[in-house]
This record gives structure tokens, C-alpha cells and sequence, in this order.
């Protein structure tokens, strides 16, 4: 991330929008389950306001600093703090009920890898297990905000192939003005 977007994910503009609006719109009626993996938290104001809405929370964040700071500010005994890549995850098939990432699959730098990702989340999940979130549709503002960083948004009229190819079922994706969500399960056998 550059510096304006470090700086701006961490402000109070953004948490009232993610608190206020995104996540409570992303993930309602949504049950996560008792093991929940978010990808990519960045400067973690999604992971704070996740540790009281799961059992257990595992975060798994590619920039070292953030990881680093992520484990310093969170309790230990409620959070998980992995740095790792999301595109080769560090765990078990069938590891958790619930796979979450808001806003970050944009970060992901190519399609290939935005693909291996969703095959990724897809194999840590366990049967009947939810892969949910929301992102940003294309805009001239947030590839102004990306500058000198990988910005590669998502197509939500594109989505639903991917998620598909990879072997999800029961596939939802809704937009709003500048964001949309997406809910996908991993069949049973």
C-alpha cells in the first residue's frame, strides 16, 4: 500500500464507513461459524470489529509491518495473527467454517492470482463453509488512491465465473453505489 492509502485505512472517515455501513451490509444474516479466517485486514479496523462476532479469528496479512502491529495491539487469546501470502495459505484443507476479505482482493496484482487465491480459499474450507466479503468495482478515485501499488479490481458481473470454476455453489453478489458483496459455500459432498 502507498502512504495515502496506509494513511487513509487507518482513519476515522474509513472505520465509520466499514463500522457504519460495509461490514454490517457485507455480512448480514451471515453466520460465520466457529473458525474464521480473514484475508488481508491491512491495518486491522475489520479485525477489531470481527473479535467479538467469531469464536475464533485468524488473520492473515502479507505486509510485515501490519502483521507485526496487528499482533501487538490485538489480544492474543482472541486472534491469530499469520503473515503469509493468501495466494499459497498456510493451512489445511478444510480448516475453517468461514473465509472472509473485505476489500483487499483488489490488491491481488494479476488475474491468474486472484484466481489461485479463490482456489486457495476454496480448499481451506470446510464443507459447507462460506467464503464472504465485499470489494470496490473500478473507479477512477480509487485507482487515483492506488497509485504505484497493485490495484487490478474486481469485476462483480465477472465474479461469479471465478467463484464457480473454483467449485463454490449458492453464489450472491450484490452491488451498491461504490461496493459490492459476495457470499459463496463450498458444497457438501
Amino acid at each position: 500500500m502507498n502512504g495515502f492509502h496506509r494513511w487513509f485505512c487507518r482513519t476515522d472517515l474509513w472505520r465509520g464507513l466499514l463500522e457504519g455501513k460495509i461490514l454490517p451490509w457485507t455480512l448480514d444474516g451471515v453466520e460465520l461459524g466457529d473458525q474464521v479466517l480473514e484475508i488481508g485486514p491491512g491495518p486491522g479496523l475489520t479485525t477489531e470489529w470481527l473479535l467479538g462476532r467469531c469464536e475464533s479469528l485468524t488473520a492473515l496479512e502479507i505486509d510485515h509491518r501490519l502483521a507485526a502491529s496487528l499482533k501487538s495491539r490485538l489480544p492474543a487469546k482472541k486472534i491469530s495473527v499469520i503473515e503469509g501470502d493468501a495466494t499459497s495459505l498456510p493451512f489445511a484443507e478444510r480448516s475453517f467454517s468461514s473465509v472472509i476479505s473485505f476489500t483487499m482482493l483488489h490488491h491481488i496484482p494479476t488475474a491468474a492470482l486472484q484466481e489461485r487465491l479463490i482456489r486457495e480459499i476454496f480448499r481451506v474450507l470446510e464443507p459447507g463453509g462460506l467464503f464472504a466479503g465485499s470489494d470496490s468495482p473500478a473507479s477512477p478515485l480509487l485507482r487515483l488512491m492506488h497509485l504505484r501499488e497493485a490495484y487490478l479490481p474486481i469485476d462483480p458481473d465477472k465474479f461469479r465465473p471465478s467463484l464457480e470454476s473454483a467449485g463454490f455453489t449458492d453464489i450472491t453478489i450484490e452491488r451498491k453505489r461504490r461496493v459490492f458483496r459476495f457470499l459463496a459455500r463450498r458444497p457438501h459432498p
